[in-house]
């Protein structure tokens, strides 16, 4: 089985090139990510949800000793999302992450193959598709379309 994979995305230079809810977004990620709680990776990440209500969520990664007991920032913003608003689509999320010390030339951090899973569940379970941001702290993002575009093969309850 040969498939050829075409992933559709956008890059935008800095946050300038972005309409306002897209630099709200921003924002409020950079700002959740300042208050990550990453005393041992040092890597901090904030993450914002726009729901299709207009509300605007956010939250950053934790982390604990026992390094698999911390969670993702991702994962941390879309299960308290999950949680509190379980009939809300999900229309846009803008993930910020990099080095405590930021550095010029970090690019931008896409989501980790854990939270591409769990996005993925929610696109499937909304049967709608979720713009997804990322970005360092330097301003150039990248959007993709549909979560799906990072994880093409992506695993559902389809298989099971």
């Amino acid at each position: 089985m040969k498939k050829d994979i075409q992933i559709s995305y956008e890059y935008f230079k800095n946050s300038s090139e972005l309409s306002d809810i897209e630099n709200t977004l921003f924002e409020r990620a950079k700002a959740a990510r300042e208050n990550a709680y990453a005393p041992y990776s040092q890597f901090l990440v904030g993450c914002s949800v726009l729901l299709e209500n207009g509300e605007i969520y956010s939250g950053n990664n934790q982390e604990n000793a026992a390094y698999p007991s911390g969670l993702c920032a991702e994962r941390t913003t879309l299960f308290w999302v999950a949680a509190n608003f379980p009939d809300v689509k999900i229309k846009k999320i803008f993930v910020v992450g990099g080095p405590k010390e930021f550095h010029e030339k970090n690019p931008p951090i896409p989501p980790c193959g854990a939270c591409r899973q769990s996005l993925i569940e929610y696109e499937t379970k909304q049967n709608e598709n979720i713009d997804l941001y990322f970005s360092s702290m330097n301003e150039e993002v990248v959007k993709v379309h549909a979560v799906k575009d990072l994880l093409p093969f992506y695993f559902d309850s389809t298989f099971l």
